[in-house]
């Protein structure tokens, strides 16, 4: 019971110009979904190092104001820092900077009044110092940073 080509029902199956139509749009949908995908991993790892980078200034951060609550020496060890490599994380670089509060930067900065800045609220406040830390990297030729503030106290 072989059919006849000649015998086949013009109008059942796919034309050549139909497959080849489905064929473009497939290929179109499957280049898009790559381009999706690259864009996905490199968001990734762009948001890996964000990461990283906040972790690395958080830790110091914990440092220091460990160092400022253990004693008076510490607490006056703790000064700015230059740029260097961050140990164990080597495209990464970290500095922080320590300025003492003047004035009343320490009742707007820790947001209640401190005894060192009741009545005139001038001159410098000793027991408290203002921390800027930053981290910094290169990712795919362009530089990026996080930069955290802290107000560390004097035990």
């Amino acid at each position: 019971m072989k059919q006849n080509i000649r015998n086949i029902d013009p109008r059942k199956g796919f034309t050549l110009l139909e497959v080849l139509i489905a064929m473009f749009i497939l290929t179109v949908a499957i280049l898009a979904l790559v381009s999706v995908t690259v864009t996905v991993i490199k968001g990734n790892a762009s948001n890996k190092m964000v990461t990283t980078a906040t972790t690395l200034a958080k830790d110091q951060l914990e440092t220091l104001k460990n160092d400022s609550l253990r004693d008076d020496a510490g607490f006056n060890s703790i000064a700015t820092t230059n740029w260097a490599v961050v140990s164990g994380f080597p495209q990464y670089e970290r500095r922080w900077t320590v300025t003492t509060i003047t004035g009343n930067t320490a009742c707007t900065a820790a947001g209640a009044p401190s005894a060192c800045c009741k009545g005139a609220g001038t001159g410098n406040c000793p027991d408290r110092k203002n921390v800027t830390m930053e981290v910094r990297w290169s990712l795919q030729g362009s530089n990026h940073n996080v930069t955290l503030k802290s107000i560390l106290i004097k035990k």
